[in-house]
This record gives C-alpha cells, sequence and structure tokens, in this order.
C-alpha cells in the first residue's frame, strides 16, 4: 500500500457524500481515478436506481486508461445485475487494472465476490483498506444488511440535574449554540432522517434541518422529517407541514383518510399507514422503496421520552448522544 494510498481513500469517502439524501437504501460511494501520484477523474453514486460510482467515473472519462492508473473506491466493486450492471463488468471493459478499496461490502450478494472477479480477470486488488472508517460512513447500509434495519442513533438534551423539560411539560432550552451546531454537523447532516413523537411537534413546534450547518455550507442537505403520529393529530399549522419543504417530512400512522390526511398529502407530505406504528414495522417500512420513497438507512431519534423509551424496549438503538447543558432563554 502506497503511503498516499489513505489519502485517496479519503478523498472518495468526500466525494461519496455528494449523495447524502438521494441514494435511499444504496451505500453512499465514491471513486477516484489516479496516475502518477494525482487525481484524474471522479464519480459518486448519486441517486437511488442511478449509476454506481465507478461506472459514473469511467463514462465520463474518455481519455485511455493506463496500466498504472488506479482506482479508489471506498466499497468493494459490485459484481451482480440489480437495477444497475455489476461494477465489474465496466472496470475490466474498460482496462482498469488496479483497483484499491475501502471496506468489502456487507451485501450476500457481493461481499469478496466483486474482488473475485476482479482479481479471476488479471486486475491488481489491494484491500480493505480503512474498513471502520468506510464501515462508520457507511453505517446505516451495514445496518440494513447485517442487521435488517436502519442505523439508529438516539439523542436527547437534559440540564446538569437531569432535567428534559419544564415541570409543566412546557419546552426548556438547554443546549448553547456551539452544541447546536456541533449536533446539526456530525449528526443531522450525516444521517438520512431526523425522527420525533407529535408530541414534540406540538410542544416545540421545531423545524427539524441543519440551519446552524447550512449557514456556513449552503451545500449541506435537510434530512427527512418523520414524526409518529397513530392518531395523525398534527396541527396543520405546525413547521414541518406548513414551511417552504413538506416534501420532506414523513408521517407515520395508522389513519387512513379524513380532513386533515387530504390536506397533508394535497401539500406534499409523505403519509406512511401502518397497522400499528410499532418500531419492527416502521423499521421494516422504511427500508423497503415504494413509489417515490426510496427508503433510508439511518435515523437521529431526537425525541421525546415515550418515543426514547418505544426505540430501547425494540432493542432498537445503535448509539446514545446526550447534550448535557443550562437551563437558557428559548426567544
Amino acid at each position: 500500500m502506497d503511503m498516499h494510498d489513505l489519502d485517496f481513500l479519503y478523498s472518495c469517502l468526500a466525494i461519496a457524500e455528494r449523495g447524502r439524501g438521494t441514494t435511499g437504501i444504496n451505500p453512499l460511494v465514491g471513486a477516484v481515478l489516479v496516475r502518477d501520484g494525482k487525481i484524474i477523474a471522479e464519480g459518486w453514486h448519486e441517486e437511488y436506481g442511478g449509476p454506481h460510482a465507478e461506472p459514473m467515473l469511467l463514462t465520463k472519462f474518455t481519455s485511455k486508461i493506463w496500466p498504472t492508473d488506479r482506482l479508489f473506491v471506498n466499497i468493494e466493486p459490485c459484481c451482480h445485475q440489480g437495477k444497475t450492471p455489476p461494477c465489474t463488468d465496466i472496470l475490466i471493459k474498460k482496462g482498469v487494472k488496479k483497483v484499491v478499496f475501502g471496506m468489502f461490502d456487507p451485501n450476500p450478494l457481493v461481499r469478496g465476490k466483486g474482488v473475485a472477479a476482479l482479481r479471476k480477470a488479471g486486475v491488481e486488488v489491494i484491500g480493505p483498506i480503512a474498513s471502520e472508517l468506510c464501515r462508520r460512513r457507511n453505517r446505516g447500509f451495514v445496518s440494513i444488511m447485517e442487521q435488517g434495519r436502519p442505523w439508529i442513533t438516539l439523542k436527547k438534551a437534559q440540564t446538569i440535574m437531569g432535567k428534559i423539560a419544564n415541570d409543566d411539560g412546557s419546552r426548556l432550552c438547554m443546549t448553547s449554540p456551539v452544541q447546536n451546531e456541533w449536533s446539526h454537523t456530525y449528526l443531522r447532516s450525516r444521517l438520512d432522517a431526523i425522527l420525533v413523537g407529535v408530541q414534540t411537534i406540538v410542544t416545540d413546534n421545531p423545524q427539524l434541518n441543519t440551519r446552524f450547518v447550512q449557514e456556513k455550507n449552503r451545500e449541506v442537505k435537510n434530512p427527512l422529517r418523520i414524526v409518529l403520529d397513530t392518531k395523525l393529530s398534527i396541527p396543520l399549522s405546525a413547521t414541518v407541514v406548513s414551511d417552504s419543504t413538506p416534501e420532506k417530512t414523513l408521517i407515520v400512522t395508522t389513519v387512513r383518510s379524513g380532513k386533515t390526511f387530504d390536506e397533508l398529502t394535497e401539500r406534499g407530505v409523505k403519509v406512511l399507514v401502518l397497522p400499528e406504528v410499532s418500531i419492527p414495522k416502521l423499521c421494516q417500512a422504511l427500508i423497503t422503496p415504494q413509489g417515490d420513497f426510496n427508503g433510508i438507512s439511518s435515523i437521529l431519534v431526537e425525541g421525546g421520552p415515550k418515543t426514547w423509551d418505544a426505540f430501547k424496549e425494540a432493542g432498537a438503538v445503535d448509539e446514545e448522544m446526550v447534550l448535557v447543558g443550562s437551563e437558557v432563554s428559548c426567544n
């Protein structure tokens, strides 16, 4: 392994992030072609059902591939026919002779077989390198393959004394601007969806976006907003269903019709109707593409206590983040 291989792999991961929010249940994948120590082409998986990173790169790169060129990709090239042809086929066809990859694909249809197919065709394959880093970046996809559900991070804020709300149940602000920016940067913007219960909407009327990051980087996308609302009691004046992007909100309910149902769908709000709003059924529905919904692979559960407990009782929490602060004005 060359001393600069990790740098090129980091470039793959950075490029892969451009597909955040549009790849559905597919992994985030970036690829770079390196010649004489410099990146001369790049590609990434842009959207669910679209070309993978390697074909995107090789289709755009119209020059001849040199035998000494190396193609870096953060996940093992696929070798099976899905919505798109196998990536291994185009790598071999285009004459790529050296491939460096970050992690094995956890998909049973691919794991190890992509590497084997390339080596059988005479391609030199190096990897995995920085496997844990690559798995972390695609923890949602890995979770779907290995656990059959999205990766779930539970996040809550509390005071030093453990309070999460005022004594009367009203909103209590605890986090500082620095904590808010950290949360939006390293949690909200790096996971596919933010999930809350309808009571949080009623009490706090949150925006559930990445505004603290977008002030500095407008390219950062807002995650899908998920609201668990069994009886469909969400106020139609709530920000998440009345702002400029109602299509970025998904209401999970058992109600199939009615005035509120009709108004929400007319606005473009996604409504997912389940027989019961249980965590296992919810997780299964969220990794199942349907219509214009391509599924999600990771969720940030932000509250409140009833919602946190439901995920914990279902054994569906992979990590927990607790922000501790002081009581401050919510103005």
